[in-house]
């Protein structure tokens, strides 16, 4: 396997700004030439508030990823979220003009990108479009035609939609920061090429990335995308919880939630006490570790609920034999994984995306805090990969290094309304008026 170029992830969260830069190596580990972390400042619930708050915070974490990588930073693959993301599936349909001609690429890029022309409500854009799996004559199942014959191309896909002015609001952070968005991809996708292995992705599995803001789901089953959902409650509200429960301040509420939160209050003993400082020269306030956890049970509990509808919505309850895998800041809590397995009855684990990174990486980024920044270099890298074959396959392949960007937007000219390249032309024009 050759290396890859070198593809940059920026995870915009509630809590934190990650800037991942990395390639694949030729063992095809992802090899982390450096990062940046900020805290983020003018988003909420995975959705801008507050663009230049947003853009000081980008700003920081991007130039400390360049100092740090020795990479000048221009083109990103950027992670969506927020509540305003939905998906559905749908079928799409080719009619061949040769079935005796074998099915190449070509034929493929063209009957996902007929998707993005589905006509949407207004304020909805279609952001991506994911194959699950496609029927050649009638014949259902395959995971891969290239290279079959057949008049007729059909294949179900699952459609990621979001509003216009959520993506529009990133975009201009981005392009305020003085970069180039390459790719706009679900935080959830992202952080499921991280942290999952194919064995779960086949036997059937639920990704549960719990954010400062929200908390996204990803399932998995026969290694085919079932269903994605964004429920909006995360980290944040859990110290917001805190800081009235304990009528303490929001950084202290953080910190004890951090040092000494647990997910289970019956772990958790009365005699065991946190002291937090009283406000100028106020006595300090002492909280036990049981009243602490059982605080954070109770939200916990109420998410895990919205996790475990969204499971049976999805009609693969029964079918998901690996469980859950929990990822993001919150996954980090103590006891979580028992609450999660008490309250959906499956089998629960921790995931670090650490599986997928080369040797002498630096052990904090294996933390699941990491996981979408991480799975951004691994989606942006698989997605390269494939407009590389395309390219080559139409014979526009220039010789030398052709940059990502210009193989991007070659892409998009034959996509016609492509998501991203909408929201760009709504962005130029605002900045014409």
């Amino acid at each position: 396997m050759k290396a890859s170029d070198i593809i940059v992830g920026l995870d915009i969260g509630t809590t934190k700004i990650a800037c991942i830069v990395g390639r694949r190596n030729e063992n095809g580990k992802i090899e982390i030439l450096g990062h940046g972390k900020t805290e983020s400042i003018g988003v909420k619930r995975g959705v801008v508030s507050n663009i230049e708050d947003t853009v000081n915070s980008i700003r920081k974490a991007v130039e400390e990823a360049s100092a740090r990588s020795g990479v000048d930073i221009k083109y990103v693959n950027v992670g969506i979220a927020g509540q305003h993301i939905k998906s559905l599936q749908h079928r799409g349909s080719l009619i061949r003009e040769s079935s005796e001609k074998e099915i190449n690429r070509l034929e493929i890029e063209k009957l996902t990108n007929d998707m993005y022309k589905l006509s949407m409500a207004a304020g909805e854009e279609i952001i991506d479009v994911i194959p699950q799996e496609y029927i050649v004559d009638g014949e259902q199942g395959i995971k891969q035609p290239v290279g079959m014959l057949g008049s007729k191309l059909e294949a179900n896909f699952h459609v990621i939609i979001g509003q216009t002015a959520a993506a529009k609001n990133i975009l201009k952070c981005v392009k305020r920061a003085g970069l180039e968005m390459v790719d706009l991809i679900l935080e959830p996708i992202a952080s499921a090429e991280a942290v999952l292995g194919d064995d779960e992705k086949e036997a059937g599995v639920v990704l549960v990335d719990i954010g400062g803001g929200t908390t996204d789901i990803a399932i998995f089953h026969d290694r085919i995308i079932r269903h994605t959902a964004v429920i909006p409650f995360g980290g944040d509200i859990i110290t917001e919880d805190i800081r009235e429960g304990c009528t303490i301040i929001k950084k202290h509420a953080e910190e004890v939630k951090v040092k000494f939160g647990s997910a289970l209050a019956s772990e958790n003993r009365d005699d065991e006490v946190v002291s937090i400082p009283g406000i100028r020269g106020r006595a300090p306030k002492e909280i036990t570790f049981r009243n602490l956890a059982s605080i954070i049970q109770a939200r916990l509990e109420e998410i895990f609920e919205h996790v475990h509808y969204e499971i049976k919505n999805s009609g693969f309850e029964r079918k998901l034999i690996a469980g859950i895998v929990l990822t993001g800041g919150g996954a980090l809590m103590k006891h979580i994984d028992q609450l999660s397995a008490f309250i959906t009855g499956m089998d629960v684990r921790i995931g670090f995306p650490n599986e997928h990174l080369a040797k002498g990486t630096l052990e904090e980024l294996a933390s699941p805090m990491y996981a979408t920044g991480i799975g951004l270099v691994i989606e942006g890298i698989a997605r390269h990969d494939s407009e590389e074959e395309v390219e080559r396959l139409k014979g526009a392949s220039e010789s030398g290094e052709v940059p990502v960007k210009q193989k991007k937007e070659k892409e998009r000219e034959k996509k016609g309304q492509n998501y991203l390249e909408k929201i760009k032309k709504l962005f130029d024009r605002d900045l014409i008026e």
